[in-house]
């Protein structure tokens, strides 16, 4: 299925994730105790199989947390934490002096479904309450197995699946340390065609 999006309409989109994204950074410097900004410099469509590549070339180096977007639209977002990010969420966030490359403990895989989960549900709530849908997170997981053949079963399952992804970068700043946690958002094409739907019924589209 061949999707058409103009510049205004990509330009809306990445507006909309913002503003959704703004309320996510009020939450997460909580956690962070510090300045957060996040936002999003990318968005494009691609193939499935190109985004299973992509998972699987994180997936080898990372730890990668899933959270689904379900309801009357359909996605998933997936945060990408490298052994640095570990590190250094450990030790912003709890406290924890940990080396690079040690094995992740509970705490720390409990702090790293909460990130996501404070960042996925910020940006779920304000998609529901822009787009006027009844959508909700469902608790984010550390999948223990291969990522990609969990989501290759989404594409198995929906043939007409092209995700619309974003890929969103997460900074916060502590002691003037930058972390990024990329965040892979995407949607399958039914749930882009409906949020196509919406904004393209907004007035200011049509002036």
């Amino acid at each position: 299925m061949e999707l058409q999006v103009n510049e205004l309409e990509r330009d809306i989109i990445k507006e909309i994730l913002n503003i959704g994204l703004a309320r996510a950074a009020d939450s997460f410097a909580v956690i962070a105790k510090d300045r957060v900004m996040l936002k999003v410099p990318d968005l494009q469509l691609m193939e499935p199989e190109k985004l299973l590549d992509i998972v699987r070339a994180y997936e080898n180096s990372h730890t990668i947390i899933q959270s689904d977007i379900k309801g009357e639209l359909n996605g998933s977002t997936l945060m990408l934490f490298s052994p640095m990010h570990v590190q250094q969420l450990s030790n912003v966030c709890l406290g924890m002096k940990v080396e690079l490359g040690d094995s992740l403990n509970m705490m720390q895989e409990s702090l790293l479904l909460e990130v996501s989960n404070i960042i996925t549900g910020a940006l779920v709530t304000q998609l529901a309450n822009i787009l006027k849908s009844n959508i909700y997170g469902s608790p984010p997981v550390a999948p223990k197995h291969d990522i990609a053949e969990s989501l290759k079963s989404i594409f198995t399952e929906h043939p007409l699946f092209k995700p619309l992804v974003f890929t969103v970068i997460t900074q916060f700043t502590n002691n003037s340390k930058m972390v990024e946690l990329p965040l892979l958002l995407f949607f399958d094409t039914n749930t882009f065609i409906k949020i196509l739907d919406i904004i393209r019924s907004y007035n200011f589209l049509t002036q």
